[in-house]
C-alpha cells in the first residue's frame, strides 16, 4: 500500500492552531459555566446589596483618610481634593463623583487640636473598615467556609486589625493610583509638544497602570480577607481576570447610569442612589472574579485549604442558608472537564 504524501508546513501548523483553540475552549467553557452556576448559589446579588451598604457608610471615612494623606503629598488640599474628583469622575461618571465631593465635604472636619485630630483619624479608620469586613463574610461564603466557632474576643480583634491593614493598604494604593495618574498627565501635556496632540499614549499608560494598580489590589482582597490558605499563582490568576472584567465593566457601568434617570428620579437622595448602583453592580463583577478564582483553585489549581482560625462550611448551614448541597450539586451538573478533587 502506497503511503500517503506528507501535509504541507503550512496545514500542519494551521492544524495545531486549530487543536490548540479546541483545547482553550474545552478548558474554559467549563470553567465559565461552573462559575455561573456557583455565582447563582451562592446568592451573589445579596452579597452585592450588603456590600453596596456597607460600601455607603465607609465610603466617606475611606475618602476622607485618603485625602489627608494626599494632601499631605501634594502640599495642597484643593489640588488633592481636584484630583480625586478627576479620578471618581473617570470612573463613576458626573453624577457619582458629585456623590463623592458631596461626602469628603460633610465628612471633613480639619480644625481642632492634636488630640482632636487623632481621635478623628482613629474614628475615620474604625468606620472605612466596616465594609471591608462585610467583604470578608462575602468572600468566606464564596470560599465556602465560615470562622471557627467560640473564637471570642481574640477572633474580632483579629478581623478588626485584618480590616484596618486593607484599610490602610487600599489608601495606599489609591494614592499611588492618584499620584502616578497625575505624573502621567504631566508627562503626556510635556510629550505633546514632540508627538502632536494624540492622547493615546497617555491614556494607553493610565489604563494598563490603573488594570495593575486594581490586579494588586483584588491580590490582596483574595489572599488575605477571606479565612483560607491559597497559593498565590492561585490568587494572581482570579486577580489579573478581576481586574480585567472590572476595567471593561466599569465603562458599561458608567454608560449605563449616564442613560438613566436614576439620579432625577430620587431628588435630592439621587446622588446617593448612583453611587449604590454603582458599587453593586462593581460588587457583581468583584464576586464573579471571587468564584472563578474559587472554581478555578479547586479544580486546576492548588486547591483551596480553611486557615487555621476557620472550618468549612457545613451542610446544614448551607441548607439554612438555601444553598444546594454539594453532592446533590455535583450530581446535577457532571462535567467531564473538571477534574476530581486532589487527595490529601
Amino acid at each position: 500500500m502506497a503511503e500517503a504524501p506528507p501535509l504541507p508546513r503550512g496545514e500542519i501548523d494551521r492544524g495545531t492552531k486549530v487543536v490548540g483553540m479546541c483545547k482553550n475552549l474545552s478548558f474554559t467553557w467549563p470553567l465559565l459555566k461552573q462559575t455561573a452556576a456557583e455565582w447563582n448559589e451562592d446568592r451573589a446579588p445579596q452579597l452585592g446589596a450588603a456590600l453596596a451598604f456597607y460600601t455607603a457608610l465607609s465610603l466617606a471615612p475611606l475618602l476622607v483618610l485618603l485625602l489627608r494623606i494626599a494632601a499631605a503629598i501634594f502640599g495642597d488640599d484643593q489640588a488633592a481634593r481636584l484630583e480625586i474628583e478627576h479620578q471618581t469622575q473617570s470612573l463613576m461618571g458626573e453624577e457619582g463623583a458629585e456623590a463623592i465631593q458631596a461626602m469628603i465635604d460633610n465628612a471633613d472636619d480639619s480644625q481642632g487640636g492634636l488630640v482632636a485630630t487623632i481621635l478623628s483619624l482613629v474614628t475615620l479608620l474604625f468606620g472605612a473598615s466596616g465594609v471591608f469586613g462585610q467583604l470578608q463574610v462575602s468572600l468566606n461564603t464564596i470560599w465556602e467556609v465560615e470562622p471557627k466557632p467560640g473564637r471570642g474576643v481574640w477572633g474580632f480583634v483579629r478581623d478588626r486589625f485584618l480590616s484596618f491593614a486593607m484599610v490602610l493598604g487600599v489608601a495606599f494604593l489609591l494614592l499611588v493610583s492618584l499620584v502616578v495618574s497625575a505624573g502621567l498627565t504631566f508627562a503626556t501635556s510635556y510629550l505633546q509638544h514632540f508627538l502632536g496632540e494624540s492622547q493615546f499614549l497617555g491614556g494607553a499608560l493610565n489604563a494598563i497602570i490603573s488594570t495593575v494598580v486594581i490586579s494588586v489590589l483584588f491580590a490582596l482582597m483574595f489572599k488575605l480577607l477571606p479565612d483560607v490558605k491559597m497559593a498565590w499563582k492561585d490568587v494572581w490568576l482570579g486577580a489579573i481576570v478581576t481586574a480585567i472584567l472590572f476595567s471593561l465593566g466599569k465603562g458599561a457601568i458608567g454608560m449605563y447610569l449616564g442613560h438613566s434617570a436614576l439620579s432625577s428620579s430620587y431628588g435630592v437622595a439621587g446622588s446617593l442612589v448612583v453611587l449604590l448602583v454603582w458599587v453593586y453592580y462593581s460588587a457583581q463583577i468583584l464576586f464573579f472574579g471571587a468564584e472563578l478564582t474559587q472554581v478555578y483553585a479547586n479544580q486546576y489549581g492548588s486547591r483551596i485549604l480553611p486557615s487555621d482560625n476557620a472550618v468549612p462550611v457545613t451542610e446544614e448551614a448551607r441548607a439554612q442558608a438555601g444553598i444546594p448541597r454539594r453532592d446533590s450539586r455535583q450530581a446535577s451538573a457532571p462535567d467531564p472537564f473538571l477534574r476530581p478533587p486532589h487527595t490529601a
